[in-house]
């Protein structure tokens, strides 16, 4: 009971299932409620993990069940049914699910959470490894549990399964090791995750100032806050895990945060080199385009095999084969450099060499990398058998972001047949349009008339579901041809200021699409459509910066319709993203880190 009251439950005591459905009646009904059997035996890390994760409507543990308020008319029912058997001597219940679980766990909550789960409503059973839960049903298995319970230190368990599994060489070796102690200081003294969070954006930004001071001091200051910040950017998940303190507001910072952090950074390194007379505002610009389009691909990888019908992939079982060899694994994940290899890469080369050097290494690293994983994806995607499901094709085309332009087009348009036409069609349209901004002189009307081009190229190859084997290529394709487009034309046009207004515009519209990404990882789908339609979409954003390209010449006159576009960009986004993740409705998603 000590061990329940530590986790924060008022314990009361029930003769049998009719006085338990009684006391859980008086309890108010936005209050989670937990069912433990008397004779339980365990640690409390087990308790921990089985009674207080926020993440799921109801959990168990063998001789423990708890509900949240959504999930309590079904413990309720669960409560009532098992009554009902125990008036009339009724057996255990019965009906799917039951089979395995009521074999190992007979007990009143391990019966309930059968009927639960047999009723419909899921019972999440959390993997306890080396941690005890057990409910002895005499002396001698009593005494051998709480041997069992004596012999594993559950706190150090706990530290363990805090760390995040499968991470980068740099985070495991470098930073996991005491980052988790930080961790435990910071949930014994009541810091959240969200505060940890709070102070690794701080910290970033205060490095990405330091940077921007363009002295060697700043530079060596800015590397060493970059690494801190990084750190607390691993105990914040840590912190998350140790406690289980998961929020909503958690996920949102969480999923956004670190592109915050790091893009700010590379624009404190631009603003430092421009202070000792270096304008490197393209290669920042660049190697935020390059890491935003390497994530797009990630991300529209994962959801188009997501749930695919089958995987018979020889890439994949190669790939499979090679993780089973342990120096493999580790160089596998550094090439791809991922978060924790290239943050410490920035930070070293932003202490010893130049922003110059910074940004160089940046997209030689990020483009090797990119090179790497595309290519591997695209052996799996042409030598898998998989079918794709609505569902993937539904998020694909919401990864698209296709404007009002897209749209129609792809409801009045030709919708053009076979495996490939998505990406071909839209590699054509994002092809000529870049050449376009590469070769046309700035303020050419030419550049018009390949927007129009790509508006509708990006339309057709959305018409039919995307459901075709390469078909997950097309929202990387439509990222990369809006923000080269911008880039270069930025570029080219020679205004003072048009670069930095750009790394802004691109920095607002890569904010939405990562928004979009983890509103479908929570289920939910994309953003509404009045946000897709009011800022255009990928092909009205690229045909609005062309016209502006070829209309306003002046000078200046082009840096302030950028400046423009992207305030109001920003706006919009920012306030329906916002809305959306402190709602009640949101979905609790945790950004458990990105291999990229």
């Amino acid at each position: 009971m000590d061990d329940l009251r530590s986790l924060g439950f008022d314990v009361q005591i029930a003769a049998d299932v009719t006085e338990a459905a009684r006391l859980l009646s008086a309890v108010p009904a936005d209050r989670r409620v937990a069912l433990v059997d008397p004779r339980f035996v365990g640690h409390v890390h087990a308790l921990r993990l089985g009674l207080t994760d926020p993440r799921f409507p109801a959990a168990a543990v063998p001789g423990a069940l708890t509900a949240q308020p959504e999930a309590r008319p079904a413990l309720v029912r669960a409560l009532s049914t098992a009554a009902a058997a125990a008036a009339v001597g009724a057996g255990a219940p019965t009906g799917p699910g039951a089979t395995t679980t009521t074999v190992t766990d007979r007990t009143v909550p391990g019966r309930l959470a059968v009927t639960m789960d047999a009723e419909g409503t899921a019972v999440q059973r959390p993997e306890l490894g080396s941690l005890v839960a057990a409910v002895p049903v005499d002396e001698s298995a009593r005494t051998t549990a709480q041997s069992a319970v004596a012999a594993v230190d559950d706190e150090a368990v706990r530290l363990r399964s805090a760390v995040k599994a499968h991470d980068g060489f740099f985070t495991t070796f470098f930073i996991s090791p005491y980052s988790r102690y930080i961790a435990r200081w910071c949930a014994r003294r009541g810091l959240t995750p969200n505060q940890v969070t709070t102070a690794s954006l701080l910290t970033a930004l205060i490095a990405a100032g330091s940077a921007a001071t363009g002295t060697r001091g700043g530079y060596i200051a800015a590397g060493l806050l970059l690494l801190f910040s990084f750190v607390l950017d691993c105990t914040d998940g840590q912190l998350a895990r140790y406690s289980l303190q998961y929020s909503t507001m958690g996920a949102w910072l969480d999923a956004t945060f670190d592109r915050a952090k790091e893009y700010a950074y590379y624009a404190g390194l631009a603003l430092g080199a421009a202070r000792g007379g270096d304008d490197v505002w393209a290669l920042a610009l660049g190697a935020m385009v390059l890491q935003a389009c390497r994530h797009v691909i990630d991300f529209s990888f994962n959801e188009a095999n997501h749930d695919a019908v089958a995987n018979s992939s020889p890439t994949a079982a190669l790939s499979d084969r090679l993780d089973s060899v342990g120096w493999t694994v580790w160089l596998r994940r550094m090439i791809v450099l991922p978060i924790g290899e290239r943050w410490a890469m920035i930070a070293v080369l932003t202490a010893v060499t130049t922003p110059r050097i910074v940004f160089y290494a940046l997209l030689i690293g990020c483009a090797f990398a990119a090179c790497y994983t595309t290519a591997g994806r695209l052996l799996r995607s042409l030598t898998r058998k998989a079918e794709r499901t609505d569902r993937a094709a539904r998020a694909l085309a919401d990864l698209a972001d296709s404007g009002p332009i897209a749209q129609i087009v792809a409801v009045r348009g030709p919708r053009i047949r076979g495996a490939w036409s998505a990406p071909v069609i839209a590699l054509v349209g994002a092809g000529a349009l870049i050449a376009a901004a590469l070769q046309q002189p700035f303020g050419s009307k030419q550049m018009i008339f390949a927007a129009v081009f790509y508006a509708i190229c990006s339309g057709t190859a959305v018409a039919r579901p995307l459901k075709g084997a390469l078909d997950w290529l097309v929202p990387p394709i439509f990222r990369a041809a809006e923000y080269c487009t911008i880039l270069v034309l930025a570029a080219r046009s020679d205004v003072p200021g048009a670069l930095p207004a750009a790394f802004g515009l691109v920095s607002a519209v890569a904010y939405h699409h990562y928004d979009t990404v983890y509103r479908i990882r929570g289920g939910t789908g994309a953003p509404p459509q009045w946000l897709v339609r009011t800022i255009g979409g990928h092909e009205g954003r690229t045909l609005v910066v062309a016209v502006l390209a070829a209309v306003l010449t002046q000078h200046s006159a082009f840096t302030v319709a950028l400046t423009a576009l992207a305030v109001a960009v920003a706006l919009v986004v920012l306030v329906e993203s916002i809305r959306f993740w402190v709602s009640s409705g949101a979905p609790a998603v945790h950004d458990e880190g990105e291999p990229a």
